[in-house]
């Protein structure tokens, strides 16, 4: 794994971002609390995609009027797949739902001998999501706070990184639960953490510009979900909100998250608002913003 880095004031974070425009490269940020300045990031598997991944930090950076040095670091595997352990921790979402990292399982079946709250078991190794960044936590929230309503229903996770939010689905009482991601160290992920915590779970490699990888679909629209779940990027939710929102059942319900608040999500929500959806509640975290959307019965895609 190949990581481009550079350090940025935080006023400049949000508005790289907007701007930056890398293709196939995800921006990242990351941000100890005690330092004074964020690390734009962006990994990659191949290092000879660096140079590409250089000049697309430093162009965005330029647009947006900070002066950065990148530095361009490569990891074996092993070493950054245990890396981010110092990162993760147990966080407790719920009475009734946890995030635990598998290397702490011993200890919190000790401390939990009755197995409450559910717990979910995770090593992320290379993909995204164990609970710590502010939009798969409230997407954790509104996963359980909708199985306590009603988990007679079928779920997807759209862009499924480790599993985590699918794998919490199930343990929640989900009836199906589905997943899919572009990344295949992502699926490869996610199906050996539903593995380690004994649910069945349908994760496949799927494209949002090709519908007949995803989940059950061999035309836009043929195969439907009562919950669907979308932590990506903000910009990703807009380009593709038709595909996205034909995987909702009318009545429906959509998570839209991985949107910075004051500059995207209006314009996300204007996008689903445009194909029939309403915005039922929303949460703020940090400067991250998740939206609780409803299709409407009468809408269509």
């Amino acid at each position: 794994m190949t990581v481009v880095s550079c350090s940025v004031a935080e006023r400049f974070v949000n508005p790289l971002f907007e701007v930056f425009d890398g293709g196939d490269f995800v921006l990242t940020s990351y941000r100890d609390v005690e330092d004074d300045e964020t690390e734009m990031r962006i990994y990659f598997p191949d290092p000879a995609d660096a140079p590409a991944a250089v000049a697309a930090l430093t162009g965005a950076a330029e647009l947006v009027g900070a002066q950065v040095v990148c530095d361009t670091r490569t990891f074996p595997d092993e070493d950054w797949k245990l890396s981010y352990r110092k990162h993760f921790k147990t966080e407790v979402v719920s009475p009734r739902l946890a995030v635990v990292p598998e290397w702490e399982r011993a200890i919190w079946c000790a401390a939990h001998p009755d197995g409450s709250p559910k717990a979910v078991f995770l090593d992320p190794g290379m993909a995204f999501g164990t609970g710590q960044h502010a939009t798969t936590r409230a997407c954790l929230e509104y996963t359980d706070q909708l199985a306590e309503e009603n988990a007679d229903r079928a779920y997807l996770d759209v862009g499924c990184g480790s599993g985590i939010l699918a794998i919490a689905a199930k343990l929640r009482g989900f009836r199906e639960v589905a997943g899919f991601d572009i990344d295949p160290d992502a699926v490869a992920a996610a199906n050996e953490n539903a593995e380690k915590n004994g649910v069945a779970i349908n994760f496949i490699r799927g494209d949002l510009c090709n519908v007949s990888t995803l989940p059950g679909v061999a035309k836009t629209g043929d195969r439907q979900f009562d919950v669907v779940a979308a932590n990506v990027l903000g910009p990703i939710l807009t380009r593709f909100a038709k595909e996205i929102a034909a995987l909702v059942v009318p009545g429906g319900t959509l998570l839209l998250s991985g949107i910075l608040a004051e500059e995207v999500y209006p314009e996300v929500k204007a996008a689903y608002e445009a194909l029939g959806f309403s915005e039922k509640d929303s949460k703020l975290i940090g400067e991250w913003r998740t939206g609780l959307f409803v299709r409407t019965s009468a809408a269509e895609v």
